[in-house]
């Protein structure tokens, strides 16, 4: 199996689907493995050639072989904005009001990490799902049934934990069901057959009274008291969500670099050629399945604490739409899109109808939808990446002009 991973990774399909990194591919890089291989190889070397090597400003350069892989990785992917960034999201809270922490962050952060899974699937996996908001409505209504709602006559009341626990491992049975339903077919068929799959789990939630206590539904699922700390509090969720969020981000962002990352990508660009070198298309199909499904899960557990409530209404034709609407507004070839997506649909959603009708709202998503479609693919990141590129070339521009200038006045 080691060896079709590395396969998959130096095959033309594993290079297409992600770029060697520039930490494995530059002179510099090479340079300092070849200076380490020579501090490990020379006996008489100094002392503490295994510590990490300082570069000019006094600083470790963590570049070196000999550093942790972890730290290494961590070096060469985490920049000065990522640093700004999660600065300003842990911030945050603190200089906002509770209905900007609670309502439009804490919101857009569960919405988030339900696109995220769908991301992982579509945009890394070429496997285009309308299921994950049905995955985090099956996890939802779990820690409903298993855990306290006010429908005392249904829900069992167990410790809030192990009602997350079973809510989790049911949701992701769930969604590698469907994964196993889906992954044989392709395109416009698969998106069908997940829609299917979410408008049946709609209806069976609607009408089911004995388990799902039909369009009512459950109310006041509200989430534990932990030492001292009310998760209901918009810090505290805003917090909570937060964790997960970063959680799930960071996970996706290794994974998609990961052989078994490597390999999806490579599955998603030619499946044919990744089936003649060894590897199980369908296993990786599933299996990706399952992985998105465990982000909805959690995903859905947050979501069910975040409303009190779940309902038929949650999981219907418009939420899993919607769930598509986000991951494509911020863009699915990068894990950050689906949260700028769902930034941007719950700020529409919350103040788009003091402009328009409400009756109109939708009109109002679809129109900024299309525009996003029609002209960057790639949604909001795709115009950023263009604007950077337009930027860089007016200064390409800008200082071959100043170089031509300097060669006729030193003429």
């Amino acid at each position: 199996m080691a060896a079709n991973w590395r396969k998959a990774m130096n095959s033309g399909a594993g290079r297409q689907a992600w770029p060697r990194s520039a930490w494995s591919g530059s002179a510099s890089a090479r340079s300092a493995a070849a200076a380490s291989a020579a501090r490990r190889n020379d006996p008489g070397g100094a002392p503490g050639a295994g510590s990490p090597r300082a570069t000019a400003d006094g600083l470790p350069d963590y570049s070196d072989q000999n550093a942790p892989q972890w730290l290494k990785w961590v070096w060469q992917r985490v920049s000065a904005r990522h640093v700004l960034v999660l600065l300003a999201v842990l911030a945050y809270p603190w200089f906002a009001t509770p209905f900007f922490t609670f309502q439009i962050a804490g919101q857009a952060l569960v919405l988030g990490l339900i696109a995220l899974s769908l991301t992982l699937l579509a945009g890394y996996g070429g496997m285009v799902s309308l299921s994950q908001m049905t995955v985090a409505g099956v996890s939802a209504y779990m820690v409903a049934i298993f855990g306290t709602s006010a429908e005392t006559n249904i829900s069992l009341g167990w410790p809030w934990w192990l009602a997350v626990f079973i809510a989790i491992g049911i949701a992701t049975l769930v969604a590698t069901f469907i994964g196993w339903l889906s992954v044989r077919t392709e395109g416009i068929y698969t998106i069908m057959i997940t829609l299917a799959i979410g408008v049946a789990f709609f209806y069976l939630a609607q009408q089911n009274y004995a388990v799902f206590n039909g369009f009512q539904g459950f109310s006041k699922v509200y989430p534990p008291v932990i030492a001292g700390l009310d998760l209901r509090s918009p810090m505290a969720y805003y917090y909570l969500a937060l964790f997960w969020a970063l959680a799930g981000y960071f996970f996706v962002k290794y994974l998609i670099r990961a052989p078994f990352g490597i390999a999806l990508q490579g599955i998603r660009d030619n499946p044919r050629r990744m089936n003649s070198l060894g590897f199980n298309v369908t296993a990786h199909r599933i299996a990706a399945h399952a992985l998105a499904g465990l982000i909805a899960a959690i995903a859905g557990i947050l979501l069910v604490w975040y409303t009190s409530l779940i309902s038929p209404g949650q999981v219907g034709t418009g939420a899993l739409i919607n769930i598509l609407i986000v991951a494509v507004l911020g863009g699915m070839r990068h894990p950050i899109g689906p949260f700028i997506g769902a930034i941007v649909f719950v700020l529409l959603q919350n103040f788009a109808i003091d402009l328009v009708d409400r009756e109109r709202f939708n009109l109002v998503i679809g129109g900024v939808f299309l525009l996003i479609v029609l002209f960057s693919p790639d949604g909001l990141l795709g115009w950023w990446a263009r604007i950077r590129r337009l930027q860089q070339s007016a200064g390409a521009r800008a200082a071959a002009g100043g170089a031509r200038t300097d060669r006729e006045a030193a003429a």
